[in-house]
C-alpha cells in the first residue's frame, strides 16, 4: 500500500471549537491517519457569509494510505457524526475540514478537487499550512504556500489564537 502525506484543514465556529478541531482529528487517527504535524490555532474572520462568528482553524499533515475519494468519505463521515448540517454555503459550522493536498496529486472530479481550488486566495488555510509546510510547492501553481501567502490579497484577519 502506498501512503501519501495529506494536509488537511480544520475549521469550527460553533459550540466548543477548540474541543471540535481536536475531537475531528482523534477521529481522524482512530480510522488510521496519523498525526505528523500540526499547525498552532488561528481565530479568522468568516469567509463568505461574514455575519456570523469568527472561526477557529487548524491545519494538519497527516499520513494515509486511504485513496482520496476513500479520504473524502472518511472526513464527510466524521463531520456528520460530529453534528454537521449541510444546509446553505458558507453556514456556521460545528466542525469543517477541507483536503487542502494529497502529496502532489491533482484531482478532477465532480465532488472532489484536490488541491482545493480555492487555497491559493484564502488567508485562513494558507497562514496556519505556512507554519507547518511554508516550502510544500502548489502542484497545480508551482508556488511555495510562504509565496502564496505573501501574494495573498485577502484581507480578512487571521490571529494566533490565544485561547
Amino acid at each position: 500500500m502506498q501512503y501519501y502525506n495529506v494536509y488537511l484543514l480544520f475549521g469550527s465556529n460553533l459550540g466548543e471549537r477548540t474541543a471540535n478541531i481536536a475531537n475531528a482529528i482523534t477521529q481522524l487517527e482512530n480510522q488510521g491517519l496519523q498525526l505528523l504535524q500540526l499547525s498552532s490555532l488561528y481565530d479568522t474572520e468568516p469567509w463568505g457569509n461574514t455575519h456570523q462568528a469568527s472561526f477557529l482553524n487548524q491545519a494538519a499533515e497527516f499520513d494515509t494510505g486511504l485513496s482520496p475519494q476513500a479520504l473524502m468519505k472518511t472526513i464527510l463521515k466524521v463531520e456528520q457524526e460530529m453534528g454537521r448540517t449541510r444546509t446553505a454555503k458558507w453556514e456556521p459550522r460545528i466542525i469543517d475540514i477541507d483536503i487542502l493536498f494529497y502529496g502532489n496529486l491533482i484531482v478532477e472530479e465532480k465532488d472532489l478537487k484536490i488541491p482545493h481550488p480555492e487555497v491559493e486566495k484564502r488567508k485562513f488555510a494558507l497562514a496556519p499550512m505556512a507554519e507547518i509546510a511554508p516550502h510544500f510547492l502548489h502542484p497545480r501553481l508551482k508556488k511555495s504556500i510562504r509565496l502564496l501567502l505573501s501574494e495573498c490579497s485577502d484581507k480578512l484577519s487571521v490571529n494566533f489564537f490565544q485561547g
